[in-house]
Parts: C-alpha cells; sequence; structure tokens
C-alpha cells in the first residue's frame, strides 16, 4: 500500500518554541516538489513527546490538508498505556489520514504477549491500516518476528513493520509473515534493507536529501542497482552525522542551514551543540546540499 521514500517529517517551531504552522506548509510542499512517497507526520523525527493534546489534531490536520491526497500521510501513535494508545488512534482516525504508525510500549517493558494483546486491542479499536513500529534503541522493547507474524495472519489491516534492527531482521520477518510490507527505519541500511526484501523507507535523511532518496529507491525498483548503490554510497557521511547527536537535532541544524525552517527544539532537546557543525557541514557537502 505504501511505498518508497516515506519522510519522518520534523514539527518546524518558531524562537518561542510554538509550532510554525506556516513553515509546515512549506515544509510539505518542499515535500510534494521533491517526490517524497509519503509522509509521517508526529513520528519521533517531529518530536511527538513534547508536542501538546491540543498541537496533535492540529498538526496532523494540516498536513492532511495540504498534502490533499497527493501523497499517503500516516500519523504516528505513541502511548506506553493501551488504553491512551487506543484512545489516540481513535481520535487521529477521524482526520483522514491514510494509516498509522504505531511504536512499541516504552519504558514499561511488555513481554511478546504484553505486545501482542497492545497491538491487538489498538487494531480492534480503528481499523485504519497500521504499521507496526520496532525501535529497541529508544523503546528498550523488541517486537520479535514470531510476534509480528500472530499479528499480521490474524489482522489484515496491520499491513507492515518499520523495522530498525538489523538487515538480519527483514529476513526473519519475511520468513515470519510471507507477504508483509517492511520498512527501513534505520537510513544507514536503508540499501541493504531493500536488496533483503524491505518495500520503503521511513526515513530521517528525507527531511534534508528526499529527490535523492527517492530516487534511490526508483532506481532500486527498476533494477538499477549501480545507481541505488551510488546515491546510497553518496549519502552514507550523512546517514551517519544526522545521529550524531539525538534526533532530530542534526536535522533541524541541516534544514536551517538550508534555509526551510528555525534551528528550533523543545526542551529537552537542544539545539546542535557547536563542535558537531563541521562534522555535519561535511557530511551536507559530501551529499551535495
Amino acid at each position: 500500500m505504501f511505498k518508497g521514500s516515506i519522510v519522518a517529517l520534523v514539527t518546524p517551531m518558531y524562537g518561542d518554541g510554538q509550532i510554525d504552522y506556516a513553515c509546515l506548509d512549506q515544509l510539505v510542499d518542499f515535500h510534494l516538489a521533491e517526490q517524497t512517497d509519503g509522509i509521517v507526520v508526529l513520528g519521533t523525527t517531529g518530536e511527538w513527546p513534547t508536542v501538546t493534546q491540543a498541537e496533535f489534531p492540529e498538526v496532523i490536520s494540516r498536513v492532511v490538508a495540504r498534502v490533499n491526497k497527493r501523497i499517503p500521510v500516516i500519523a504516528g501513535v505513541a502511548k506506553n498505556a493501551t488504553a491512551e494508545a487506543i484512545s489516540l488512534a481513535q481520535e487521529i482516525s477521524q482526520l483522514a489520514v491514510d494509516g498509522l504508525l504505531i511504536v512499541t510500549p516504552y519504558y514499561n517493558k511488555p513481554t511478546q504477549e504484553g505486545l501482542y494483546r497492545h497491538y491487538m486491542a489498538i487494531a480492534e479499536a480503528s481499523a485504519l491500516p497500521q504499521i507496526l513500529y520496532n525501535v529497541p534503541s529508544r523503546t528498550v522493547c523488541d517486537l520479535l518476528p514470531a510476534t509480528v507474524a500472530r499479528l499480521t495472519k490474524q489482522v489484515p489491516h496491520i499491513i507492515g513493520i518499520k523495522e530498525t534492527v538489523s538487515v538480519e531482521r527483514v529476513t526473519q520477518l519475511v520468513e515470519a509473515c510471507g507477504n508483509i510490507a517492511i520498512y527501513c527505519g534505520n537510513d544507514s541500511i536503508n540499501l541493504p534493507m531493500l536488496e533483503a526484501g524491505a518495500c520503503g523507507l521511513i526515513s530521517v535523511t528525507a527531511n534534508v536529501a528526499p529527490r535523492l532518496l527517492h530516487d534511490m529507491c526508483v532506481a532500486f525498483f527498476n533494477g538499477d542497482i549501480a545507481t541505488a548503490e551510488k546515491i546510497h554510497a553518496k549519502l552514507g557521511l550523512l546517514h551517519e552525522n544526522l545521529f550524531i547527536e539525538p534526533s532530530p537535532t542534526p536535522t533541524k541544524w541541516v534544514l536551517s542551514k538550508l534555509g526551510l525552517i528555525d534551528n528550533v527544539l523543545r526542551l529537552p532537546l537542544l539545539p546542535l551543540s557547536e563542535k558537531f557543525h563541521s562534522e555535519l557541514k561535511r557530511a551536507m557537502d559530501a551529499a551535495d546540499l
């Protein structure tokens, strides 16, 4: 259903920390012009933990309206209490999004059975297409292939998973689940994940190099592996350095240098440390940004 380079969109802010909705419109226009294949709004890169309950539907509705059905819009659902996740999924489902990206519960470290029941409860509450999101480096919780298989084989609208662990995990998911949509959530291995069976990316780097990542996906799916490898190599240093401090800190710095947003984050995140500016600038130069 969703394929190619999907950007995990940042949330632009004014200097006082308020959300810059006019800039948000401009970012959507930028991605449409650069042929981004889809948008995830209010995921990790969108700083969802600091977005208020009142702002959440406003941000999503703004992106949905600006996109106007030209590409898919997928909204993040990230709550570690199942009841709250259900409530948020139901609220978002009324906002004309095309799908939900649902992260594993963070901090409380559920068992695999707990994860299964969490996702099943959300699936029963919303009929929208749902993508599971496995990011153990942040949640300290690993959604294993056997659990993913239980879910996808029972719920048709659980369509896939955003996976960050490894290339090997893609192979394990394909073997366990069969025809499942797998999205790379780790830019540094996005081409190897495509080669292992992923159908797309949910990408941080796509914020700053959207056309290149779109072109890489197109080349790969057209069988032009040499071009895909060339683009992947060109972006290698950028993939690495966009995580030199916690995301989206480096990404917002690069976007500010490109003149697309102000370099503002909400606490507890801070703007990029000055000691990393030269390294990130070198990565931008390597990618011809």
